[in-house]
């Protein structure tokens, strides 16, 4: 039997009927997933912020524009806190950094403090302490202003005023490389560490390879061996923690749109507290290929042990900060001190800190002076 021409012509108007509500349904799709991840990216950046709510006329991640025209150099205060099950919930911060941002010439300082550097806040009501103390000192006071009391006294100390806060706990930063699908280090030399009351494993050979986040944050911590290897330092770590942190960065730099930002941003949102506004931090991860600076000068203070402490010195110190101000758009030299004389004063009253070596040259001034003033007075 011959088909006839009605039947021939109905079956392709069928199947391309079919096509078109399958696209529709699989567009209809993509978009309702789109702004799922979008909504749950808006709830991780409002569970990240601890500042208060600002009202604004732009509404979520989709009202806002990735430009960096509006921002203005900035410093901000990174910390890694240990809070893992089986540390003893001590809070205090293993990891810190002080990074000072400037968009209008894409360039970045780094400044890696030593968690034993000695501090000393007289000044400021508190007694001298390790630096890694002092957000758990204020957190056990009042956990809602901790973040706010530690960047004004870390500001304080280290004369650059600093913007913002961010405080990550260890296990989120080890969420946060997996989801990266891992990182490509080279492990400078061999680890190894167990402490069977915290849980600590840390077992890495030397060389280049990949490492997941368990694996990152052992790289990151291991100072102390207990199986045979080489001891490492606070220094060494700091080296590493800016090696990381540069791998990180050039990873989130290739994110493309929002979407990619879902996966990091939930471990975020349950990992990172800052006291940057919700509808900032969208304009800095909608703005991020933008914000990464070209140039990043990383800075790691060296310093020697003196039990219980690590002692810097003074140039090394003096040149960070200076750095850190000048990329914040200030004077490199605080006013009102000078760098042979008043700023070391300064200085040694909140740090401890080993005096640079007096140059030759002032030593002959010196005593060229004092022998002036010795004649003046025979005469």
């Amino acid at each position: 039997m011959v088909p006839s021409r009605q039947n021939i012509t109905i079956k392709p108007r069928k199947t391309l009927r079919n096509v078109i509500i399958g696209l529709a349904l699989l567009g209809a799709g993509a978009v309702a997933y789109a702004g799922y991840l979008l909504h749950q990216a808006d709830k991780a950046l409002e569970n990240m912020s601890v500042a208060p709510p600002v009202k604004t006329t732009q509404q979520g991640l989709n009202g806002l524009v990735g430009s960096t025209e509006n921002f203005k150099p900035m410093t901000f205060l990174l910390t890694g806190i240990d809070s893992r099950e089986g540390s003893g919930g001590t809070l205090n911060t293993d990891v810190l950094m002080l990074v000072s941002l400037n968009p209008e010439t894409r360039s970045a300082t780094i400044v890696s403090i030593p968690r034993d550097l000695e501090m000393k806040p007289r000044e400021f009501g508190l007694s001298s302490q390790k630096a890694n103390y002092y957000y758990a000192y204020y957190y056990i006071q009042d956990k809602d202003t901790a973040i706010q009391k530690t960047k004004e006294l870390y500001g304080n100390m280290f004369n650059v005023p600093i913007d913002y806060m961010a405080a990550i706990n260890f296990d989120g930063f080890r969420n946060v490389v997996d989801e990266l699908g891992g990182i490509e280090m080279n492990v400078d030399m061999d680890m190894r560490y167990v402490d069977d009351e915290d849980g600590t494993d840390i077992n890495l050979k030397k060389g280049y390879q990949t490492l997941n986040g368990k694996q990152t944050l052992d790289f990151l911590r291991y100072r102390k061996s207990n199986r045979g290897t080489e001891e490492s330092s606070d220094l060494a770590r700091n080296q590493r923690q800016q090696e990381v942190l540069d791998k990180l960065l050039q990873k989130m730099t290739s994110f493309s749109g929002i979407t990619q930002w879902s996966g990091l941003l939930k471990i975020a949102g349950e990992s990172v507290k800052t006291d940057i506004p919700a509808d900032e931090l969208r304009r800095f991860v909608l703005s991020f290929q933008k914000l990464k600076p070209d140039h990043i000068e990383f800075i790691h203070l060296d310093g020697r042990w003196d039990s219980p402490f690590i002692v810097v010195k003074e140039d090394e110190l003096t040149a960070a900060i200076a750095s850190l101000r000048t990329q914040r758009g200030l004077p490199a030299e605080i006013p009102g001190t000078t760098v042979t004389g008043s700023t070391y004063s300064l200085y040694s009253k909140r740090f401890g800190i080993d005096p640079a070596p007096v140059k030759i040259k002032e030593k002959e001034k010196e005593k060229e002076t004092d022998t002036m003033t010795k004649n003046g007075r025979s005469r």
